[in-house]
């Protein structure tokens, strides 16, 4: 990770999260220089985390990041159980309905939202300068889209910039622009979260996120899309929560 102030880590299934609050991860954003290298920072959920299980190579694109913030209760809320260690969490929408009240007279870019959904951002927070990139579907099938959407983020040298073109894609854009030498400002990898702020998606009750049930209110809203990720991808998750704390009960 970068050196972004001192922040301490927690490790959870070989993941090494940020461990701050979220008052933390507001404060040490907003304080990074706008024009210092390009930084980013994720929110792995367990979806993401089942993703790193199975494809370990991907660990480098998070390990990259200036923060890695865990998105779920649900994982805390069930490392809890297991007497496992969890980091502080902190979602992506959280932060983001946090960050973007301190935005206002800066250049924000957004990669993705269809053009209704932008629209609709900017109609709720019109003292923010957005300025917008949609790329085409199946980006990383697509080598072409994938430069032109990291040659946007470069050229635009916006304070900060949202990614919401979906995991693993958002992570891996912000892995590219971060190698470009002239690339400047903060990435957010944070999935659904500027949609939720713009209106065009509803949010789950503050009491099932806390509880680690945002999943049920996200499965009634999107049974197609998301079924296959909370019935298979996150339970496999949970098993491995479990084994970890055999793991470590035994050692």
């Amino acid at each position: 990770m970068d050196n972004l102030g001192l922040t301490s880590t927690t490790s959870l299934l070989g993941i090494e999260f940020s461990n701050v609050t979220e008052e933390t991860a507001v404060r040490r954003v907003l304080a990074r220089p706008e024009a210092a290298r390009f930084g980013y920072v994720v929110t792995p959920n367990a979806d993401h985390i089942d993703r790193l299980m199975r494809i370990p190579r991907l660990r480098a694109v998070y390990r990259r990041a200036m923060l890695c913030l865990l998105e779920s209760w649900g994982v805390a809320v069930v490392a809890g159980m297991f007497g496992l260690e969890y980091p502080c969490v902190v979602t992506g929408a959280r932060l983001t309905n946090a960050l973007l009240p301190h935005l206002h007279g800066r250049r924000v870019a957004v990669v993705g939202m269809r053009d209704e959904e932008f629209a609709a951002l900017c109609a709720r927070f019109p003292k923010v300068e957005f300025v917008h990139h949609q790329p085409p579907m199946a980006l990383l099938e697509d080598d072409v889209a994938f430069a032109a959407a990291v040659a946007f983020v470069c050229r635009t040298r916006a304070a900060f910039t949202f990614f919401v073109v979906g995991a693993p894609v958002q992570e891996l854009l912000a892995f590219s622009v971060a190698q470009c030498p002239e690339a400047v400002g903060i990435g957010l990898c944070v999935g659904t979260a500027l949609q939720l702020a713009a209106g065009v998606r509803t949010p789950p009750p503050r009491w099932m996120t806390e509880h680690g049930l945002a999943w049920l209110h996200g499965l009634g809203h999107e049974p197609l899309r998301l079924a296959g990720r909370y019935l298979l991808a996150d339970p496999r998750v949970l098993v491995a929560l479990g084994l970890a704390a055999i793991r470590q009960k035994i050692h």
